[in-house]
């Protein structure tokens, strides 16, 4: 049993519905909650109904926006100003990106996953084909991605500690890092020693969905599994900046609750790790609910394209500095548009399988939801060059 695993205490299907969400689980790394207090304090009095035009125009007006501001902007009393906010944004954007576009790759390497969420299709309880890819597979599919010219990884896992325990992950970001300069992980929460030990295997950045700031509601979604934890994950990006990340990702899962009340929650937890660590590059993720497998019965609450570009523009004005990536759950048209606005990263050539990137080689594992974007990296490169905007594939310069 390695060192990390042997804080495992608790095994993962000892964690269900009767377990109290809000409670740490032995071997779970306990930090200061002043920030996820406060994130939740402010989305619980969020009040959407409360803002009006001249709350919009007061905000548009200003340099630089407080939250109110960017509560305001989140608004419905701010749909009819959703020119103006793009207006906004790109200004902002061109203002701190110049007319970069960065590109990347999703690699999903795994698939087993000790959660049961209702609404993924990666759940345990779900019927699908489990894989996870050995060295020697993890080094073809990176193989595979680096022909494409991208520069930028994001590997992702199931989250499974027993079948993808964190000293294999950090393996594949040993491997990952021949071939690429910029290394991010979307795997299961961490303690801050475990992401020092990825940031010393490679890995630049963390991202983690929360899904729904709605502690309530997220009890009901999260029925099994340490993922089940509300509060452990919460403060994960803090904690990975604790253990040496440069940078850290967040993101709800947007249409499992009152989607402006998580953009908003979603906005402040960004801006307060901020303010707390000024250091930390910070990065936001837009994903709307997609179909998976084996279920029909998702009924999200609508977030229509109209309400995400007002997310997206009110992040940008908001917190200017910020990276905003646009995923393939998005149509090809919309992400066409709003990397012209708001959004600065953009992923290309996605499968969300397991193993999809081996050239000549067969799935191993079924894919986690269904993408809308399929083009491949030439063609997400040729639109960016077509929308006036510079295709970038790194920024980043390692001297060894």
């Amino acid at each position: 049993m390695s060192d990390f695993q042997t804080k495992e205490v608790i095994n993962a299907k000892y964690i269900t519905e009767e377990t109290n969400h809000m409670e740490y689980q032995e071997g779970m790394e306990v930090i200061p909650h002043d920030i996820m207090d406060e994130v939740i304090a402010r989305r619980n009095s969020y009040d959407e109904t409360a803002y009006t035009a001249q709350d919009v125009m007061r905000a548009l007006r200003k340099d630089s926006l407080a939250p109110e501001d960017f509560a305001a902007l989140l608004s419905p009393a701010a749909q009819p100003f959703l020119e103006q906010m793009a207006q906004r944004a790109q200004l902002e954007t061109r203002k701190h990106f110049g007319n970069s576009t960065m590109l990347f790759t999703p690699c999903y390497i795994a698939n087993y996953c000790e959660n049961y969420c209702v609404y993924c299709g990666f759940n345990c309880h779900n019927k699908i084909r489990r894989g996870k890819l050995n060295p020697e597979e993890i080094e073809l599919e990176m193989q595979g991605i680096a022909k494409s010219g991208l520069k930028e990884i994001l590997i992702l896992t199931g989250e499974s500690r027993s079948m993808s325990p964190v000293e294999y992950i950090g393996e594949a970001c040993k491997i990952a890092r021949k071939y690429f300069t910029v290394i991010g992980v979307e795997i299961y929460p961490l303690n801050s020693d475990e992401y020092r030990y990825l940031h010393e295997c490679g890995v630049d950045y963390v991202t983690v969905f929360q899904e729904t700031y709605n502690s309530d509601k997220y009890e009901t979604l999260h029925l099994g599994g340490h993922k089940r934890i509300f509060p452990y994950r919460l403060n994960a990006q803090e904690r990975a900046l604790m253990g040496g990340m440069r940078g850290v990702g967040f993101a709800a899962l947007l249409g499992l609750d009152d989607f402006r009340k998580d953009a908003f929650a979603t906005g402040m937890h960004a801006y307060l790790i901020q303010r707390k660590y000024p250091h930390a590059e910070i990065a936001f993720s837009c994903p709307r609910l997609r179909p998976i497998i084996n279920n029909d019965q998702i009924n999200p609450k609508d977030v229509h394209e109209t309400q995400l570009l007002q997310i997206i523009c009110a992040y940008r004005i908001f917190m200017p500095f910020a990276s905003i990536t646009i995923s393939t759950r998005e149509s090809n048209n919309f992400r066409n548009h709003v990397i012209q606005i708001a959004a600065t990263k953009i992923s290309a050539g996605v499968s969300t399988g397991i193993g999809e990137h081996i050239e000549g080689g067969e799935s191993k594992g079924d894919p986690q939801f269904i993408i809308d974007d399929e083009r491949s990296v030439e063609a997400v490169r040729q639109s960016i060059y077509d929308a006036g905007l510079q295709p970038v594939f790194s920024d980043y310069i390692y001297a060894g």
